[in-house]
């Protein structure tokens, strides 16, 4: 892209950024405690690879009435499995454990105080950071509403460590349960506020460099807010205008960042410019690899004479936001070629 502006001579520095779900989740693996998740994986690959010891534990739940009737499967690639599978066998660990002693194998590890505590702590975070992943995805996310996500959950971070400190587990609902259930000096508050302390600091780095543009954003996502004086000077005056309309301030409110947008007047070229570079910016991949998703679907060996063409003209319409048919243009086609049909019979 660099090259490509240097033939067509433009001059603006191009901004370049990571993926914010991509960074999110490499941030996860900044608390270092995959023996835990190893272990859960074990136990769970124990019970779901073998045919005959997935019904007996499907059955096993089914005599012991739990809420839980099967155990799902934890896959690398899909990011929100691993809260799913940690939150479930904490729910099962002790239908786990019971399941794997009837079958001879060790759950020492699995019933360790130490190993439990640092499950209930996983499971917590990392449920905690699927919601973020989750808030971060789907069509229309504007890069400003996404970074507004990330600075949310860092002040959330800090929060938790402070309380964790204090042994208020107030939002970890597993760490709570296992507390009550353990002698208060054995749970780890302190070690775990540590872990905390990490993960804020690997979001700090990882997310520097939106941290950088963070006044372009204020002026996508609260133009009436932003300090004038703060301002760069070419956005100044039209600042000024824009604050001290009340028709545009009200249109702001009733419609939002992103499509306000649309509605600067062309009085203020500068501020649509700004506005359109903003919006311009992808926050994530998460529309390439939706696309990808919906032509893995498409393109199945059982459809054998699909074309480029035809998976083209799929992909075009499964990856719409909004299409309307021009049905007028259409018919008008379609009775050009009747005419040209019934000419060439005669």
């Amino acid at each position: 892209m660099r090259e490509r502006m240097r033939e067509e001579n433009v001059t603006d520095e191009l901004t370049a950024y990571h993926c914010i779900i991509h960074q999110e989740s490499l941030c996860g693996k900044a608390l270092k405690m995959e023996h835990v998740m190893s272990t859960i994986k074990r136990a769970v690959n124990f019970i779901r690879a073998k045919g005959l010891n997935h019904r007996q534990f499907k059955a096993f739940l089914e005599e012991l009435d739990t809420e839980y009737g099967d155990l799902p499967y934890h896959t690398e690639v899909r990011w929100l499995s691993r809260g799913k599978v940690l939150q479930r066998c904490f729910e099962l660990r002790e239908e786990i454990c019971l399941f794997m002693e009837s079958k001879g194998k060790d759950t020492t590890e699995l019933r360790d105080e130490t190993f439990l505590c640092e499950m209930a702590f996983l499971c917590d975070i990392t449920s905690h950071l699927n919601v973020m992943n989750l808030q971060l995805q789907g069509r229309g996310r504007v890069i400003s509403d996404m970074y507004s996500t990330v600075k949310a959950f860092k002040t959330k971070l800090s929060l938790w460590e402070t309380q964790m400190r204090k042994e208020n587990l107030s939002h970890f609902s597993s760490c709570q349960t296992m507390k009550e259930k353990l002698s208060i000096a054995v749970f780890p508050c302190a070690q775990f506020a540590d872990k905390l302390s990490i993960l804020a600091a690997d979001f700090r780095c990882r997310f520097a460099d939106f941290e950088a543009q963070k006044s372009r954003f204020e002026l996508l996502s609260n133009p009436f807010a932003v300090d004038v004086e703060s301002a760069p000077p070419n956005l100044q005056m039209e600042l000024i205008e824009l604050q001290c309309n009340d028709t545009l301030k009200e249109k702001y409110e009733r419609v939002g960042a992103a499509e306000f947008s649309r509605s600067i007047p062309d009085t203020m070229p500068q501020l649509r410019i700004q506005a359109a570079r903003t919006l311009s910016m992808f926050g994530s991949t998460y529309l390439c690899e939706q696309l990808f998703s919906l032509m893995k679907l498409n393109k199945t060996s059982q459809r054998s004479r699909l074309t480029d063409n035809h998976l083209h003209s799929i992909l075009r319409i499964s990856s719409a936001q909004s299409l309307t048919p021009n049905i007028d243009e259409l018919v008008q086609k379609m009775r050009h070629l009747q005419v040209s049909g019934s000419a060439s019979d005669k």
